[in-house]
Order: structure tokens, then C-alpha cells, then sequence
């Protein structure tokens, strides 16, 4: 069975050897990207590069760069638990900031391409390097002002891909970012049923009144979800059986209770070990607030399970050790270790309380109004968090509606309103 390491290396110099400037992964804090609170692809790192605000040949040697980015997404925190969604995760990806000079996969040079090679690359990749199968691919089929990518079909049929399926602007037409900027069709290519690598080719520019030109140098950019990647070379049922978890899971072996749990347990302890290890303190702000988040969770889905404290000890020393080759800023498993305990140790008498507060008056006959009002209760009595109510009354079948929501916001902004104003006088 090939090992997750072994891949690493494979595609990596699978793309060096073909001209590309190997870089580090960038930090999960984007310092310099004021627009997103943690870094969630692959290209983020490079974004001034595509814009021409930095010259590649002039940092890099080379129009074309790949790289293995750590990436922390938000948007799925809810769905994490099931057998796909993760909060961290990996990219492997290549990328092309032009000028494309003869966009030649047999060109191995420093300048940029396009299409073509992209396409072959994933291609020579996926069947020769990893002997994987290709299901089917996807491509732009065409939207209003927008062509069908005519260009990626013909590639495809000259590889001898034969499943090719036209989507809409929704699933293979990505960005802007924002109001205007890089943006083009895409192609997705799918490995047993599931969408494995993304290739984005940015060849419009999008103005603020969303009209569409040509840019004069066209850009790649794709990502390949290594989880997925390693699921389906390591045959295995779901992401969590991969070598990339494996030492979680087995430590979390014996312990009886749902899987759901041990799963997000597992996930967001690797999280919060590379957040905490990219400089990030839990706090009530933004993306110091997201860690703080996902460590109450842990904590949470840990009481659930009647996990000792040493198991996620274990866990955070076995991330450590599974990753620190790759990612040497892992090396510091005291100062980890501590943060993440700090703030699990200040939570557990906040959850014990809460908890046993939230049995006492939680009940399914609750009105939506009342459900609201006792959310509120809890969070400014007992410290339960607004996200952990209601994960807890989804467990228990009760629907905190739109309603109940709106409650608790209006008590939440009306408390924040006298706090601030007692703190002024």
C-alpha cells in the first residue's frame, strides 16, 4: 500500500522536473490577504502573482510553481463527522502565471502554459505515476456571455477520455473573489464517483459591472484534495481508515460510542494542532474565535464519549509525529500541548456546568420563542456557547428554527448594548 509521504514526494517532483519552482505551504494565518480569516486554497499564497503585482521569474526562476498548501475551511464545520467534510486539510497543487509561450506538456521548461499541459500533467499524473483510473471528467459547457470551453473538450478527447459531462457556471466557472478580478472555466476530474482534482483556468477578467474580457495572460491554477486522493489509493471506506488519520484512530480504538464523534474529535485536533503551530491563540475574535470553537467541540464530543483528557494528549503528540517531516513548524509539542490545554481546561468547568444547567431546562414542549429565550440564558448565566445549545439540541431532535434564532439575537444585541454601556460609564 502506498504511503501518504510517498505521494507527497511523487508529486512533487513529478512537477519539478517539469519546470516548476517546489514552495512550502504558506501559513493558515494569510498575513498579507486582508479578505479571508484563514487560508482555504492552494493559490491564496500566490494571488499578487496572477495580478502581475509581483513578478514570479524575478522570486520563483520560473513562471510555474506547486506546492502542498495546509488549508482550513469553515464553511462544512457542521457536516464534519460524516464520511467526507473536514475543517483542515491539504492541496496539492500546480500553478502557471503566464505569459504562456507554447503550452507544450513535453515542454519542461520556465515559462508559462495553459490548458494543454495542465490537462496531460493531471492525466500523466493520475495513470502513469498513481496507476488511478479516470471515471469521468467535467467541463464549462457554457453560460450567457460565456463560451463552452471547446478548448478543454478537444483535450480531452485527444487523451481518449471518453465521459466528458458539460456544466453549468455553478459547478465548473470559478471566481471572482470579490467584485472583480481573475476568473475562468474549470475542469474537474473524478476518481470513483468523487471529485478529486480541480483545474481552474483564469483567462477572463471580471469588472465591477460584471462584464467579462480577455486577460492578456492567462493563468492556472489546481487543487487536488490529498484526503480524497489517499482514500481511494489506499482503498479504504472513508478518509478517516488513511494513513493520514490512522494514528488518531487508533488510540480512539477501544473507546466505546458513535463513530460521528470520533471523527470530528480526530479532526478538529489535527486543526487546532496546525492552527496553534501557525501562531494562532484561542480568543473571541475572528479566527482566534474558530480555534476556540473547535477545541470546545472537541472537548464536547469528548465528554459524549467519556474520553479521558490524556487521549487527546496522545492525539495532539500523534499529529505531531505524523506531519512534523513535512511541516517542521510542528516541532514544539510542549508549547502546543499548552495552549490547547489552557483553553480546555477553562472550558471544562463551563461545559459541566452548562450542560447539567441544560438538562434541568431544555424541554421539547419549549416554544421557539422560549427555546431563544433559554439559549440566551445559558450562554449569559452558565458561558454554554450560542453553537454548542445547538448542537445539543440537534442531537436531541429539538429544531432551533430561524425564529428561535432571531430571539436569541435580539437578547444577545440588547445584553451587548448594556454591557457596553456600563463598561463606557
Amino acid at each position: 500500500m502506498i504511503k501518504s509521504e510517498e505521494v507527497r514526494k511523487l508529486f512533487l517532483n513529478f512537477f519539478e522536473k517539469r519546470g516548476h519552482k517546489i514552495l512550502p505551504s504558506s501559513s493558515l494565518i494569510p498575513y498579507d490577504d486582508p479578505s479571508v480569516l484563514l487560508t482555504t486554497a492552494g493559490m491564496q499564497q500566490f494571488k499578487k502573482y496572477y495580478t502581475r503585482e509581483k513578478d514570479p521569474l524575478k522570486d520563483f526562476g520560473s513562471q510555474r510553481t506547486a506546492s502542498i498548501q495546509k488549508c482550513f475551511r469553515t464553511t462544512d464545520i457542521d457536516e464534519v463527522g460524516d464520511e467526507r467534510h473536514l475543517t483542515f486539510f491539504e492541496m496539492l497543487g500546480n500553478f502557471s502565471f503566464g505569459p504562456v509561450d507554447k503550452d507544450d506538456p513535453q515542454d519542461f521548461g520556465k515559462s508559462g502554459y495553459f490548458k494543454k499541459a495542465s490537462i496531460y500533467w493531471a492525466y500523466e499524473f493520475l495513470t502513469k505515476e498513481l496507476f488511478l483510473n479516470i471515471d469521468y471528467v467535467t467541463i464549462f459547457g457554457g453560460e450567457k456571455d460565456v463560451p463552452l470551453d471547446e478548448d478543454s473538450l478537444k483535450i480531452w478527447q485527444e487523451i481518449g477520455i471518453s465521459k466528458i459531462e458539460k456544466r453549468g457556471r455553478e459547478d465548473n466557472f470559478w471566481g471572482p473573489t470579490g467584485d472583480e478580478g481573475p476568473c475562468g472555466p474549470t475542469t474537474e476530474i473524478y476518481l470513483e464517483g468523487i471529485e478529486v482534482w480541480n483545474l481552474v483556468f483564469n483567462e477572463y477578467y471580471q469588472d465591477k459591472n460584471k462584464k467579462l474580457k480577455k486577460l492578456e495572460f492567462p493563468g492556472v491554477d489546481t487543487g487536488m484534495g490529498f484526503e480524497r486522493l489517499m482514500k481511494i489509493l489506499q482503498k479504504t471506506d472513508t478518509i478517516f481508515e488513511t494513513d493520514l488519520f490512522l494514528p488518531l484512530l487508533e488510540i480512539l480504538e477501544d473507546i466505546p460510542g458513535e463513530i460521528k464523534r470520533k471523527r470530528i474529535i480526530m479532526d478538529h485536533i489535527r486543526g487546532s494542532v496546525f492552527l496553534v503551530a501557525d501562531g494562532l491563540y484561542p480568543s473571541n475574535l475572528e479566527r482566534g474565535y474558530i480555534l476556540r470553537r473547535i477545541l470546545r467541540r472537541t472537548l464536547l464530543h469528548s465528554k459524549f464519549l467519556n474520553l479521558p483528557l490524556e487521549k487527546i494528549e496522545e492525539m495532539i503528540k500523534k499529529t505531531i509525529e505524523k506531519y512534523q517531516e513535512f511541516y517542521p513548524e510542528l516541532k514544539n509539542f510542549e508549547k502546543i500541548k499548552k495552549i490547547i490545554f489552557d483553553e480546555l481546561d477553562t472550558f471544562e468547568e463551563i461545559l459541566k456546568n452548562g450542560l447539567r444547567e441544560f438538562e434541568k431546562r431544555i424541554k421539547e414542549s419549549d416554544s421557539e420563542e422560549v427555546l431563544g429565550e433559554k439559549v440566551f440564558y445559558l450562554y449569559t448565566s452558565y458561558g454554554l456557547p450560542y453553537e454548542i445549545s445547538k448542537e445539543l439540541l440537534k442531537e436531541r431532535g429539538i429544531i432551533f428554527s430561524e425564529k428561535a434564532d432571531k430571539v436569541f439575537k435580539e437578547l444577545f444585541e440588547k445584553h451587548r448594548q448594556v454591557s457596553k454601556g456600563e463598561n463606557n460609564g
